[in-house]
């Protein structure tokens, strides 16, 4: 894997070894930040299920000011914090270890700023992930999203998620081989 553009350009990242994380692509990683160039710089991003930390890591490349990644997994957990210090990199991230749901609820309670983009990719084979996952962003606490926010859920090309999630509309779906992203935005 390596990171595709932006001050980190052409720099490699490692994976967690085995099938249980499955690392973004570097083909749909650099479909996803064409998509969300004219949104990333000056963004915060928060990446759900974040692996090795390829899409945060690209973010932080691309000029978004802050990330947070949540993973929960301690081999994937290791990876990225190796990635990120490989890298070089010290400030503009928060690493929050722990499951995405108790993260979402813990922020939502604490009434912090919303972010301006979130990406998911929860394990392939955890489908419920997505559904409860979206289910939280898009409910109607609030709080977690800023004005204008995108959602991005990248899964199964064969998997279809729901049109809708709560106050969460799709507006886009790109297929990328066996990958799709569904991009999500609060309905009007």
């Amino acid at each position: 894997m390596r990171i595709i553009a932006g001050m980190l350009r052409s720099r490699t990242l490692e994976a967690p070894a085995g099938l249980a994380t499955r690392p973004t692509s570097d083909r749909l990683r650099e479909t996803l930040f064409n998509v969300l160039a004219p949104r990333i710089e000056g963004a915060v991003f928060l990446d759900l299920y974040a692996g090795s930390g390829a899409v945060g890591i690209e973010a932080i490349s691309r000029g978004a000011s802050q990330v947070v990644f949540v993973e929960r997994a301690p081999t994937a957990l290791k990876v990225m914090r190796a990635n990120l210090a490989r890298l070089g990199l010290t400030a503009g991230f928060q690493i929050h270890p722990g499951g995405v749901a108790a993260y979402l609820r813990r922020r939502r309670e604490g009434h912090a700023a919303g972010f301006d983009v979130v990406f998911l990719d929860p394990p392939y084979d955890a489908a419920e992930e997505y559904a409860a996952t979206l289910g939280l962003l898009g409910g109607p606490a609030g709080g977690l999203l800023a004005l204008g926010a995108l959602v991005i859920a990248e899964h199964r090309r064969k998997q279809q998620l729901d049109q809708r999630y709560g106050d969460l509309l799709r507006t886009r779906l790109l297929e990328q081989g066996d990958a799709s992203l569904s991009f999500y935005a609060v309905a009007e």
